[in-house]
């Protein structure tokens, strides 16, 4: 059985998907080797309509946990492929499946593998997506250092990422496999979006999952590093919702092409003081995680043979 998980034209890992490689082997061991015929799809969103031309040799599918989104949706289901669970609730109603089946990400099997520090470094983190952190590294370093928080490349190593995130106060996260292993190692967690990028869909289902309400932080863009985002009448829109959220959020910062860094700084400092700091429950947690534990079970006995 392959596992596959989304890896990227440029060549830079990012952790969401990385996160795939560091748990399922751990949690399904022997389970894996290079037979793409029985393809294994986890985390990521993944779930669209380029799915079956990225997994030209598999015969048979498996799905554990993996959202919708991006590009255009499914329009069936192949009858070769297994769904265990999906992300969330609103995956399951893209694709017309029993709400039993929307679970949450599978990321927050995490936490039965890996033991959290106890020992807080960083009062704040920020942590990117991982467009951003290609186009912007440095600026938001800077940004980072001015204001005294630590910065998280979502490239880096997974074991980097876990350690560092366990031994934070608070992550601020564009970056939203950053803010499920947060939640999973009950460090709060603000959304920030600094631009139309950030699918808000695949955040609402994952936060649907934990009980949670999306509630993210506009950040008016880096203009002078991002790349231009409005290629079409629906990207211009979202670009220009994107900046209207932005002022409204800090209606004193309109002039925000000039001294950039400072605002965006200023910007995410007030946030992480006056943000509201989002966390679910530990009986959710561990309900979901129970859930996904089953979920797992039934996978292991279907595929003994495989």
């Amino acid at each position: 059985m392959k596992l596959f998980y989304y890896k990227r034209r440029d060549g830079f890992s990012n952790f969401g998907d990385e996160l795939n490689n560091w748990l399922w082997p751990q949690l399904l061991p022997e389970f894996f080797d290079e037979d793409e015929t029985t393809t294994f799809i986890g985390i990521g969103t993944l779930l669209n309509q380029l799915l079956p031309q990225r997994i030209p040799q598999a015969q048979r599918l498996i799905i554990f946990s993996t959202g919708v989104g991006y590009e255009q949706p499914l329009k069936t289901l192949d009858k070769n492929w297994k769904l265990y669970c999906v992300r969330g609730k609103l995956s399951a109603k893209k694709l017309g499946l029993s709400p039993d089946l929307a679970i949450t990400d599978g990321a927050i099997l995490t936490r039965r593998l890996y033991q959290p520090s106890l020992q807080k470094i960083y009062r704040f983190t920020y942590m990117p997506h991982i467009h951003h952190a290609t186009f912007a590294e440095e600026i938001w370093q800077n940004i980072c250092e001015q204001i005294g928080f630590h910065y998280l490349d979502p490239r880096s190593s997974v074991d980097e990422i876990l350690s560092t995130i366990s031994q934070t106060e608070v992550l601020l996260a564009e970056a939203m496999h950053g803010a499920i292993i947060a939640d999973t190692f009950r460090v709060p967690w603000i959304p920030i979006i600094t631009s139309p990028r950030i699918l808000l869909f695949k955040w609402q289902d994952w936060c649907s999952s934990i009980g949670v309400e999306y509630y993210p932080y506009f950040l008016s863009p880096l203009v002078k590093s991002y790349p231009q985002y409005a290629g079409g009448i629906r990207s211009s829109l979202n670009a220009f919702s994107h900046w209207k959220n932005s002022l409204l959020q800090f209606p004193n910062f309109r002039q925000i092409w000039q001294q950039q860094e400072q605002v965006s700084g200023t910007q995410l400092l007030k946030i992480a003081q006056t943000g509201r700091q989002q966390l679910s429950s530990d009986t959710q947690l561990e309900h979901l995680t129970v859930q996904l534990e089953e979920k797992l079970d039934i996978l292991r006995k279907d595929n003994t043979i495989y």
